[in-house]
């Protein structure tokens, strides 16, 4: 069995919504059938135990080893804990070979896990030894250390429950919610409006003291210090006990608490000086260490923190009783699990030496044993949720320290005896404040219930009903796409919103290219999502970005599919029929937003056919209103769009617009029916993202279709009396589409100028110039840079055949050069000549004929 081609499906696809990883694998003769392999299975649940059947009940069918690997890989994420059900396996065309996908939740997991899986059914065969717990560990490491960390995984799925759509920007914390100018972003718990002096207040302990006492907030007494002498005097100052500290610290570095002698304070002086050279005394305030969440004007929850400890039962030593409390499986190492295993280190053994222990020790039983002398969860200690007992002016204290150092989300730490008076009853005090403050203890406290921080981080950064989405229009299609994409952009502009656009041309923000080249893939969409100045997109959706990975969105507003027709690019990726070209272009209406609208071509059966898996309202568009698609979907009160007359009407219950086609360029006074049909589409599309009517007339009436504006679609120059029209048609439908637009323009000769592109099916290549061979009198045949793994002079040749027997066509030249034929075939125009030019570099192709016909 070999895997390859493996690909990260990151969005909606072909196959699924998940997130999946897609291989190809191809099977050797024997690998057909696992009946065929004697013993496999059995040897395969030898060393994996609980993957699932290889095949439903009550089934018999042959089944190959490719779909072993696929539920191996799914089984294998499962069992190391990821959240993942989905799977498949389909055969394709080619004997052998088959299509694989398991749905990932991290990427690099579901990647290794898709090699294990490998590993495993290799050992199976081969009848050699498998470590399955070694490869769940492998698994469970790598997700533990690429997925999201509790805090921000809180956020994350808070907004997921809001429909508000995420993207992660790094591979650490930073996380983007919402699309374009409607976007936030996080990192850990701190949001984008947090402002970097409130960060730089909050990690200044002695500036922070300062603020919170100005605001009548109780806090310890202290000063930076110079050295140990220093730190005495100012402990003398004070009075003992003290606490000694980095100035500038977080998680509890470097913190001695209860400073009663000259050598503890010795000591807490060269732990602080290892985390900061500015280093902190002040008073100790006895009692419990709590710490207060407040987001906004709101105090969220707050947690009593208990340093790491065990207790005595005087049989087992202290090293013991901790191991014997790390089995806890919630505790864990870093930060992915609700606890942390308690460290048996040199802090830890100070501790004990302070208590009269050491390691092997055994406490009396009752007697409580303290590892650490700070609290933080980090370091091994515990919390327990007293959000519901805060009393009213306690929390009104906390509010305050937070408000006045600056933070929307902060973690005020307080020591008191208890909450459930104010503190300066209990001569308590607020000891820090922090920024990005963990919430690990809020959502999973080893002791009550968690709080929903998360929803409340969400809720400051978007208000009730905001999903933070932009309107996003997905185009697809056969042909008609470019140009689609393009008018609807610019109907949108026309409205003021600022519009991102990706096409075959490039990326556009706000009518400016900004990436030039084949843009219309997930990764461009992406990069317009993140877009701040963005608040509308149009994208482009070829078929070669959906394979390779999914949709850049998982919802879109509107999803409009042009036609599907004889289809393109057949024979590619095992996309080999219309029927698959249909399932493959569906996948934007399949991820319509359910307040959506699919914008489809009634008069294409296929494309039409694709309202069943919209779940969103479906607008049809078609020149003719009496299709019977057309008649039934208005007769049952939906929006349809269509042509009378020579007026576009669109229509939707006993609302009726209308657009006169004489004032719409682009369609030459309604003649071009491709253009007409490619407005239809467009006006559909901005109609269903709300557009009002004004704009969209006006914004049909702007749109000339010049080459700087629809670069490549049926750009129109005169060239000493003779009309010259340059199109990027490239296949069998665009060919005829173009020929029935020529036919309506006069003209005394008719020449044509093509190419064709290497990866199409030999009889695509022959049926553009069968269709030309019967509508023009002259055709220049070149070869161009497109040959796409053909040998040279094949497309030519094909070309040529297509030419056999034409009706027409008396004039055949063969020429070696995109500019070459171009230059000929102008030199040979005479006044009131047609030529149509079918150009492959679109950019370069239409500089080159402007500067001829500037030449004159």
């Amino acid at each position: 069995m070999e895997v390859s081609r493996v690909r990260a499906l990151r969005g909606p696809n072909l196959w699924s919504h998940h997130t999946s990883v897609e291989a190809i694998v191809a099977c050797s003769p024997d690998e057909q059938s696992i009946r065929d392999l004697p013993s496999f299975e059995a040897r395969l649940r030898l060393r994996f135990p609980s993957i699932s059947p290889l095949q439903p009940s009550g089934h018999d069918d042959s089944v190959p080893m490719a779909h072993v690997l696929e539920l191996a890989a799914l089984g294998l994420q499962a069992q190391a804990g990821c959240r993942v059900t989905f799977s498949r396996t389909t055969a394709t065309l080619e004997p052998s070979i088959y299509q694989v996908v398991v749905e990932y939740s991290e990427e690099a997991v579901g990647k290794l896990a898709l090699e294990l899986a490998r590993q495993l059914c290799t050992a199976a065969q081969d009848d050699t030894p498998f470590d399955l717990e070694a490869a769940l560990t492998q698994l469970r490491d790598l997700d533990e250390d690429v997925r999201l960390g509790p805090s921000t995984g809180a956020i994350v799925d808070a907004a997921v429950a809001r429909n508000i759509p995420f993207r992660r920007l790094t591979e650490g914390s930073l996380v983007m919610f919402g699309w374009g100018s409607r976007q936030r972003r996080i990192q850990a718990a701190e949001i984008d409006s947090t402002g970097a002096i409130a960060e730089t207040i909050a990690q200044d302990k002695e500036l922070t003291k300062k603020l919170l006492h100005a605001a009548g907030v109780p806090v310890p007494l202290g000063r930076v210090v110079e050295d140990p002498d220093d730190a005495w005097a100012a402990a003398m100052e004070i009075g003992l006990p003290v606490v000694i500290k980095p100035k500038d610290g977080n998680q509890g570095k470097g913190v001695t608490v209860n400073v009663t002698t000259r050598e503890q304070l010795d000591a807490g002086f060269a732990a602080a000086s290892e985390f900061r050279d500015d280093v902190m005394v002040e008073r100790y305030l006895p009692g419990n260490d709590f710490r207060l969440l407040v987001i906004g004007n709101k105090l969220i929850a707050a947690a009593r923190r208990d340093p790491p400890q065990v207790v005595g039962d005087g049989v087992n030593s202290v090293r013991q009783l901790v191991d014997q409390v790390n089995l806890d499986p919630r505790r864990g190492h870093g930060h992915s699990t609700s606890l942390t295993k308690i460290r048996f280190d040199d802090i830890a053994l100070a501790s004990l030496a302070k208590q009269g222990y050491q390691a092997d020790s055994v406490p009396p039983a009752g007697q409580r044993v303290i590892l650490r002398n700070n609290a933080n969860l980090s370091t091994g200690g515990s919390a327990t949720d007293v959000t519901d007992d805060v009393h009213p002016e306690v929390a009104q204290r906390a509010i305050a320290a937070a408000h006045m150092v600056g933070l929307d989300i902060c973690g005020v730490d307080l020591v008191c005896d208890g909450v459930l008076k104010p503190i300066e009853e209990q001569n308590g005090g607020i000891v820090e404040v922090n920024a990005a403050p963990g919430l690990r203890m809020h959502l999973s406290p080893s002791f009550g219930k968690g709080r929903a921080v998360g929803e409340a981080i969400v809720s400051t950064m978007f208000a009730d009903g905001d999903d933070g989405r932009i309107p996003v229009v997905a185009v697809t299609g056969t042909n008609g796409k470019t140009t689609t994409v393009r008018l609807i952009a610019h109907l949108l502009a026309a409205s003021g919103l600022r519009t991102g656009m990706t096409n075959t041309d490039g990326v556009y923000i706000e009518g400016r290219r900004i990436d030039s080249g084949d843009c219309s893939g997930p990764r461009s969409a992406r990069n317009v999502l993140m877009h701040p100045d963005v608040d509308a997109a149009v994208f482009e959706t070829a078929r070669g970005g959906m394979l390779r990975e999914g949709l850049a969105f998982d919802r879109c507003k509107v999803a409009v599919v042009t036609n599907i027709g004889s289809g393109d690019h057949l024979g590619l990726n095992y996309i080999t029929t219309l029927e698959d070209l249909a399932v493959l272009k569906r996948v934007i209406v399949q991820n319509v937003a359910d307040s959506g609208e699919a914008v489809l071509n009634a008069a294409d059966p296929i494309v039409a056919g694709m309202a069943h898996n919209c779940r969103g309202s479906v607008t049809f568009f078609a020149a003719d209103l009496h299709h019977p698609v057309m008649s039934t979907h208005r007769a049952q009160g939906n929006r349809v769009v269509y042509v009378d007359g020579g007026v576009l009407y669109a229509a939707h219950g006993k609302t009726v617009q209308q657009v006169p086609l004489s004032e719409v360029p682009i369609t030459r006074n309604g003649t071009v029916g491709f253009q007409v049909e490619n407005v239809m589409a467009s006006v559909a599309a901005a109609w269903a993202v709300g557009i009002d009517w004004d704009s969209i007339c006006k914004g049909l009436k702007s749109f000339a279709n010049e080459s700087d504006n629809a670069p490549g679609r049926f750009n129109v120059f005169n060239y000493r009396g003779a009309t010259v029209i340059a199109d990027y048609g490239h296949n069998p439908d665009a060919i005829l589409a173009l020929v029935r637009a020529v036919d309506s323009m006069p003209a005394k000769r008719r020449s044509v100028v093509i190419s064709g592109a290497g990866d199409r099916r030999d009889e695509d290549i022959r049926q553009q110039t069968e269709i030309l061979g019967s509508a023009f009198d002259d055709v220049l045949l070149y070869q161009d840079q497109c040959q796409r793994g053909r040998a040279d002079g094949e497309v030519v040749g094909l070309l040529r055949q297509g030419l056999v027997g034409a009706s027409r066509t008396s004039h055949i030249d063969e020429i070696n050069g995109e500019f070459v034929a171009i230059d000929t075939a102008l030199a040979r125009l005479g006044e009131g000549d047609l030529c149509l030019i079918l150009i492959d570099q679109v950019d370069e192709a239409l500089a080159h004929i402007a500067k001829r016909v500037a030449e004159g």
